[in-house]
């Protein structure tokens, strides 16, 4: 399996990718397509004692580079060669398998619209971010991809989640709710109040309305929203685990303190890693004929490996095979009730 990894993007630049490729290669067992520069990817293999006859690193030349501050769609129409494109045509042609970028999120999403194409009667294409909560991971979706959307597409989004939960989080039947301010179907904006009905009727296994406490709960394996609402909540969780984490830290003063922190230290490193974006390493990008994973733009090397074994997993899965069977078995359901009706 060959991963595409946008080599040079991302907030820190070059070197926590090509260290997040060197770790996946030695504990994935993949072989990482490095997209980028290729003089300064070589120098960059080079210093760490990467050669050029190691078969598991392949570097394909792109100067380009889409910034992060960048408008997606104008910046991928005037650098036509950049990265993230480069990287999602070698996955339509069949030389990679999979597409990692922690550059702009907005350009990922328009290279692969571009190249991979959306999945047949996908409306949108959506973010799904694993959330750590009390009972396990939940997902969010969508994390950023749509920030304006109509109820059916929040409908589709459910059940792309509720695929990823299956057959990547191991959950059988995934429950599935929609993110309101209230539990009631009364409550919520107009988006909410008028995706409830499509999502009572569409044999996903539906909850009800979540209110933003519960994400963290695990209420509900699958929670739906519009792409300008879940990337707020998902800012929010990584703002408030930082912080805890941080004030449990300057809390732990005096002598009886830090011998209990001592003897808690493997309880509050755990805590740490339960919490650590880096431990979940990247959101798939679902909906699109392919697998992309998207990234944090200030990931380090860990959190980089760590996407590339979600493409991994993805891939192996046949996730989006999966999620273009529901949707067409979806699509036949409600048809088949609109005829009895």
């Amino acid at each position: 399996m060959k991963i595409a990894l946008d080599a040079a993007a991302g907030d820190v630049g070059l070197a926590p990718n090509i260290d997040g490729a060197i770790m996946a290669a030695n504990a994935w067992g993949v072989d990482v397509i490095l997209v980028g520069p290729a003089s300064d990817v070589e120098t960059a293999l080079r210093a760490r004692g990467i050669a050029p006859s190691d078969t598991r690193f392949e570097i394909v030349d792109a100067r380009e580079i889409v910034g992060m501050g960048e408008d997606p769609a104008a910046a991928c129409r005037n650098k036509p060669h950049a990265s993230i494109l480069v990287a999602a045509e070698l996955a339509a042609s069949g030389k990679a398998s999979a597409v990692v970028s922690t550059g702009n999120s907005g350009a990922t999403m328009v290279a692969a619209l571009w190249h991979l194409k959306r999945l047949p009667d996908v409306l949108r294409p959506a973010i799904a971010v694993p959330i750590p909560t009390v009972k396990g991971t939940s997902v969010l979706i969508d994390g950023g991809a749509n920030t304006e959307c109509k109820p059916w597409h929040l409908l589709q989004f459910g059940m792309m989640g509720s695929v990823y939960c299956r057959h990547l989080l191991g959950i059988p039947e995934p429950s599935v709710g929609i993110l309101s301010i209230g539990e009631e179907d009364s409550k919520g904006n107009d988006l909410v109040r008028e995706a409830i009905p499509l999502l009572k009727s569409s044999g996903l296994r539906y909850y009800g309305p979540v209110e933003g406490r519960d994400l963290t709960a695990g209420t509900v394996d699958v929670v739906v929203c519009d792409g300008f609402v879940g990337n707020i909540a998902i800012k929010v969780i990584e703002g408030t685990a930082a912080s805890v984490m941080s004030l449990l830290k300057s809390s732990i003063t005096g002598t009886v303190a830090k011998l209990g922190a001592a003897l808690l230290r493997g309880s509050f490193a755990a805590l740490k890693r339960k919490m650590n974006y880096d431990e979940y390493g990247g959101a798939p990008l679902l909906g699109v004929n392919g697998t992309v994973v998207i990234c944090h733009g200030r990931s380090n090397a860990k959190a980089v490996s760590n996407a590339i074994r979600v493409a991994k997993t993805l891939v192996e899965s046949g996730a989006s095979s999966q999620i273009a069977r529901s949707l067409d078995e979806m699509k036949r359901s409600m048809e088949t009730e609109q005829a009895r009706g």
